[in-house]
């Protein structure tokens, strides 16, 4: 396998600033500044990837639910068939006797998954939803 060559900047930073920077990738894990400095910049990449209407992203919609909540599993059921071109998989898990967790993973346009992720997290009954917004990793290095 051919190694990439990678090309060394620096950086100037003010101390406070740095010192900050350096207490936050040593809580995170990161084994030097370049890695974290690197994902840095694929976070504000994929966060562009999100604004180009007609670029194809991933995301990943969490649900949280109550399942004795009136009709509430089929409409969300009936939501994920209608969109079924664009949800690539789906996690359900039973938490305890009520609530549920859904995870359910989405490709397509950004417009596409913002929309759908909406409309279910969105759907009355839902006590919590969120979208992780990602990229399909074409465009990252």
């Amino acid at each position: 396998m051919k190694k990439e060559k990678v090309t060394r900047f620096g950086i100037s930073m003010d101390p406070v600033l740095l010192s900050k920077f350096d207490k936050l990738i040593e809580q995170k894990g990161y084994p030097n500044r370049s890695e974290a400095v690197r994902d840095l910049i694929r976070e504000h990449l994929v966060q562009k990837e999100w604004e180009v209407v007609a670029g194809e992203v991933v995301g990943t919609v969490t649900l949280i639910y109550d399942h004795h909540v009136h009709d509430l599993s089929d409409k969300l059921t009936e939501l994920q068939h209608h969109h079924f071109k664009s949800i690539i998989s789906t996690i359900h898990i039973h938490l305890d006797a009520h609530n549920c967790l859904e995870v359910l993973v989405l490709r397509g346009k950004s417009k596409d998954v913002k929309f759908i992720s909406e409309r279910l997290i969105s759907t009355k009954g839902v006590k919590h939803g969120q979208l992780a917004m990602t990229s399909t990793g074409k465009e990252l290095k």
